[in-house]
């Protein structure tokens, strides 16, 4: 009885949660509580055939340990970027495996229930966003594969380490995608967690043979060599390090050969600024390198402009918007967090119970975020927004009626042409790369369908405090909004006189370690004529 009514839930659920579960946090909580039954499932039919399935038993009890500490704080645990990816790996791969191991007797409740389930499973396509996520973690924040690899990472509750398996995916999927820097940094993690003596399926000359390939791609032939050598070692008859071995050794030669003769005109060229690996590998993928550098700069607290001089011009108040009648009796508090573009942030301006109200309404209806694509004008989903989002309208319940009536209290502005209320929640190293809230001039039917003009300014409630990353960022300006839970920011897209301001853009940094939850307000032009009037000149 207690399983049908699990599978009824779980079946209720899964018609929100289609796919992209990596996408979002909140969303992969239900998978823990999923893998917890599925482990209770799995151990009554250990009970009943211990003798044969041993091996199974083993893998049983080391889940059921997992899974009991990681359901007693699902959203810290998988705030943890490499529980988020390992949970996604088992649920798409693992138990797959295990599926087969005990499929001879598919009359077994056990069976039943895992196949019935795994429909609702993960897809390869979670796995690998799972695994690009940690791959943008470790470059965001400058981290090294052995670190993510031990989960030594800040704020961390629940430390996990990944183990050579879990190290040879990221590299593989990082291959796939041409991506050598990252392919060479996951396979020689894996090669030395294997030399120091972890057991694994995954054999030595394997991890050895992706990893010379990847060296070979960033033009170093004598580390190549030398790993083909040591390949050899291994296994003397690996058909392809005997081939490569020749290979490597010829154009080696031909490289020296071809150093000697422009030694002259290398001399003159000493001074050339050679781009680093990473460089190397952003120019094949055509990233926007400047840009980029700024953004994870400030992602990472480094880089903020904001001199002393500026910083003393920016004060703490008690705001009550003009005497509005509803602020009088209990102003908000009013922190500055920038001057240009000005930026404030307004604390305690929602409650700890408002935001889960929110929460539990979003959840469910949760879906994957999209951007607005100018060249078709339609919406889609890309890879520089991963998070999971949805619009909550104030008819549906009195804490959204109360949101929208404080914001409009507090700002001064219309809230009847605005946006509903969307909240997003981040997944496995959920960010929004830098972008505008406002339409440009080259997009003149941005906002088109709304009929309420562009968007003139935006609110952003955080409604989690994040343990690590996943700031506000401003790269044009330097400027960087930490997450606090309870607070809001605010700031104007538009100048007075309607022009877009070109300092507003702006991105949220990935989430390193936590859980991210933030809801928005997009305020509209329309209804704001005589709440901000327009002004004569083009920059006012």
């Amino acid at each position: 009885m207690g399983l049908c009514l699990f599978l009824l839930s779980f079946l209720f659920h899964s018609l929100y949660a289609h796919n992209d579960f990596f996408t979002s946090i909140g969303q992969m909580t239900d998978l823990l509580y999923t893998e917890k039954d599925l482990v209770t499932s799995l151990k009554e039919y250990i009970r009943q055939e211990e003798n044969r399935l041993e091996q199974v038993k083993e893998w049983a009890d080391k889940l059921d340990s997992l899974t009991s500490t990681a359901t007693q704080d699902p959203e810290g645990f998988l705030g943890h970027p490499v529980n988020a990816f390992k949970l996604v790996k088992r649920l798409n791969s693992e138990w797959g495996d295990l599926e087969n191991l005990v499929l001879k007797d598919t009359t077994n409740g056990f069976i039943s229930n895992l196949t019935m389930q795994r429909q609702f499973f993960p897809t390869e396509e979670d796995q690998t966003g799972a695994a690009k996520a940690l791959l943008r973690l470790q470059d965001t924040y400058q981290l090294s594969a052995n670190t993510i690899s031990n989960g030594d990472l800040p704020g961390v509750v629940h430390k996990s380490r990944m183990t050579v398996a879990d190290c040879f995916e990221l590299g593989k999927i990082a291959y796939s995608e041409a991506d050598y820097y990252h392919t060479e940094l996951w396979m020689a993690q894996a090669l030395t967690q294997l030399d120091e003596g972890e057991e694994s399926t995954i054999e030595k000359v394997t991890v050895m043979d992706y990893l010379n390939y990847a060296i070979y791609q960033q033009g170093e032939l004598e580390r190549a060599l030398e790993l083909t050598k040591r390949m050899l070692k291994l296994d003397p008859n690996h058909q392809r390090a005997n081939g490569n071995l020749k290979y490597f050794e010829f154009q080696l030669e031909k490289q020296r050969k071809a150093e000697a003769e422009k030694k002259e005109q290398e001399d003159k060229k000493r001074e050339k600024k050679v781009l680093d690996k990473r460089d190397a590998q952003r120019k094949r993928s055509k990233d926007p390198l400047p840009e980029r550098k700024k953004y994870e700069m400030l992602c990472r607290g480094e880089g903020v402009k904001l001199t002393p001089r500026r910083q003393s011009r920016l004060f703490c108040r008690y705001f009550d918007n003009n005497r509005n009648p509803w602020l009088l009796l209990a102003p908000v508090k009013q922190e500055d967090e920038w001057d240009r573009p000005r930026i404030v942030r307004y604390h305690d301006i929602i409650s700890d119970s408002e935001i889960k109200t929110v929460k539990e309404l979003a959840k469910p209806r949760l879906k994957r975020a999209t951007v607005h694509d100018p060249n078709t004008g339609k919406l889609t989903t890309a890879h520089y927004r991963v998070s999971k989002s949805a619009w909550l309208y104030e008819y549906e319940h009195s804490t959204i009626e109360k949101i929208n009536q404080r914001i409009e209290d507090v700002t001064g502005l219309e809230m009847d042409t605005a946006e509903e209320l969307q909240v997003a929640n981040y997944g496995v190293g959920g960010q929004y790369e830098p972008h505008f809230d406002f339409g440009r001039k080259d997009e003149p039917d941005a906002f088109k369908e709304l009929g309420t003009g562009n968007r003139i300014a935006t609110w952003l409630f955080y409604m989690s405090d994040v343990s690590a990353g996943g700031a506000t960022v401003f790269p044009d300006v330097g400027a960087a909004v930490w997450p606090k839970k309870g607070t809001a920011v605010f700031w104007y897209n538009l100048f007075a006189s309607g022009e877009g301001d070109y300092s507003t853009r702006h991105a949220a940094c990935p989430v390193l370690v936590g859980n991210k939850w933030v809801s928005n307000k997009w305020i509209h032009e329309r209804g704001q004529e005589f709440r901000r009037p327009c002004a004569m000149s083009e920059m006012e």
